[in-house]
């Protein structure tokens, strides 16, 4: 098992990463041809509202729900019958997700409203921000399809991750960055805002990614025709896990949108801002905790299946292990290089050193907390995995006020800034009421071979960060550097932590071993 979930962790980070370095790429372009100004500004709202409900429909409540429901009709290995749910789940969630979609598209205006309120009292007032406001409205009704795409490509992947095919769904989202960098390149150029292109990329990102997964699902024999089945018993074990899972699997993207709320009535700049940390913080986010949950949930699902607690366990404490060994170089890492990897990536075009300066701030911020969330997409399946969606959701709501409360202190003193503060400070409490909850329930303690493993990690990443910081020169000697020598340099410090970590894992007795072992 431990070998079958390393692989499979593999190949899920591997076409991750590849989507992942596209997604700077396209990140790379967006902030040579907007910046972070108020056009920048409009686009990111207009993409996060449907990626917002693309995790509540698609890739987060749904799929928690509906992969333990699927693995245990799979394990009966009456393949009618999973053929027969997976058709009335796809039938039923299209009908509500199109019903959405129109909605979305049809009151742009309201939910414009509502998320950039800031924006909406200044188009009531003829404030400096009501364009903002207008033109969000407008983008929305293009970028709110994308919706229903990926709901679509999300069920798809949830079937094929639960058939143990991890690859298609993991490599499906480079073609929403092939598609944006797209329209960056041709589209956006011929408008006279280019912003309207940027957003046509996201509707044709959409659009090819549910046609590329069809053939998969054709060649897996799960390619069935939608039904209506509200009533079936599968869909109804399905929604009953889901409605609250809707709530606690998305706390996360929920403080995001409350941070864009507030944002609307900060300075121009802070929702972008804020959005160029947090396209770094995916990176690593995505790469290893979104990948390992990805793997351990249909797993998790089968031990639960199988009555074998001491495995389901056993599963929980790799995730746990591989999530402190990749995760705690990579939040030291965005710390400590905060400003060299903005500079390198984003600082060209309309973007300038002073965006870079008030990134890194949020950056810093969001980074203290990238362990917190690694660690909830680990513990969280520890609970869906037993269709038990409850209690995440408490402990989510618990999150979220404690969010809303650290977003009124923090915001007040430190602007954007404040907002990421809140944004990881919720993180830490979920968290820990994720593992306090399993830990009560009997269902997982993080084992004491994992608590001396992850001490030796916390002393290899602190000389990890020594020496960075032995080698790191200041801004305004960057500044002076071509755009060679940043990346020669920053890679050069990347290379020098990766060693620097590495070896001391190694003198402090670290072997391959101690990563497999954990799920024998």
């Amino acid at each position: 098992m431990s070998k079958r979930l390393l692989k499979s962790g593999m190949i899920v980070s591997a076409m991750t990463l590849i989507s992942r370095v596209l997604g700077l790429v396209r990140d790379v372009v967006v902030a040579n041809l907007m910046g972070a100004g108020a056009s920048a500004d409009v686009f990111f709202f207009a993409n996060k509202i449907p990626n917002f409900l693309r995790r509540l429909f698609a890739e987060g409540a749904f799929s928690q729900a509906f992969v333990p429901v699927l693995t245990e009709s799979h394990a009966a290995g009456d393949m009618d019958k999973t053929r027969e749910l997976i058709a009335k789940a796809s039938g039923t969630l299209g009908v509500i997700v199109s019903i959405v979609t129109l909605l979305g598209i049809l009151g742009s205006g309201v939910v414009t409203a509502l998320f950039g309120f800031g924006w909406f009292l200044d188009w009531l007032n003829d404030g400096p921000s009501a364009g903002k406001f207008e033109l969000a409205s407008f983008m929305l009704k293009i970028t709110f399809p994308y919706l229903w795409f990926i709901t679509f490509v999300a069920l798809s992947g949830a079937i094929l991750n639960t058939l143990g095919k991890f690859a298609v769904s993991s490599f499906t989202p480079v073609f929403l960055n092939v598609m944006i960098i797209f329209s960056a390149w041709f589209i956006a150029p011929q408008l006279a805002q280019p912003e309207i292109g940027l957003a046509i990329g996201v509707f044709l990102g959409g659009l090819v990614q549910f046609l590329f997964q069809i053939p998969f699902l054709i060649k897996a024999g799960v390619m069935v025709k939608p039904k209506w089945g509200w009533r079936d018993p599968g869909v109804v074990k399905i929604r009953t896990l889901m409605i609250p899972a809707l709530f606690g699997v998305s706390v996360s993207q929920i403080n995001l949108l409350l941070d864009t709320f507030i944002a609307s009535f900060l300075q121009t700049g802070s929702i972008s801002w804020l959005y160029y940390s947090d396209r770094l913080l995916e990176f690593p986010l995505g790469l290893f905790g979104i990948a390992i949950a990805t793997v351990i949930l249909p797993a998790l699902s089968r031990k639960h299946v199988d009555a074998h607690s001491e495995g389901f366990a056993n599963t929980m404490d790799w995730g746990v292990r591989m999530v402190m060994l990749l995760g705690l170089p990579a939040m030291l890492g965005l710390m400590v290089l905060a400003k060299p990897m903005l500079m390198v990536l984003f600082m060209r075009g309309e973007f300038s050193p002073h965006d870079v300066q008030q990134a890194s701030l949020s950056l810093l911020a969001y980074s203290s907390g990238l362990l917190n969330f690694m660690l909830i997409k680990v513990l969280a399946p520890g609970y869906y995995s037993r269709q038990d969606t409850k209690t995440p959701v408490k402990y989510g709501i618990i999150a979220m006020v404690t969010n809303m409360g650290f977003n009124a202190i923090f915001a007040y003193f430190y602007g954007y800034v404040g907002l990421a503060m809140a944004t990881a400070l919720s993180a830490l409490v979920n968290m820990s009421l994720l593992y306090r909850g399993l830990h009560l329930q009997g269902v997982y303690q993080i084992s004491k071979k994992t608590l001396m493993f992850i001490a030796r990690l916390v002393i290899a990443g602190g000389a990890m960060v020594a020496a960075i910081l032995w080698q790191l020169e200041e801004m305004s000697v960057w500044l002076t550097w071509s755009f060679g020598e940043r990346v020669m340099w920053l890679a050069a410090l990347i290379g020098l932590g990766a060693g620097v970590y590495l070896i001391c894992l190694l003198v402090l007795g670290v072997r391959l071993k101690d990563l497999k072992a954990a799920t024998e």
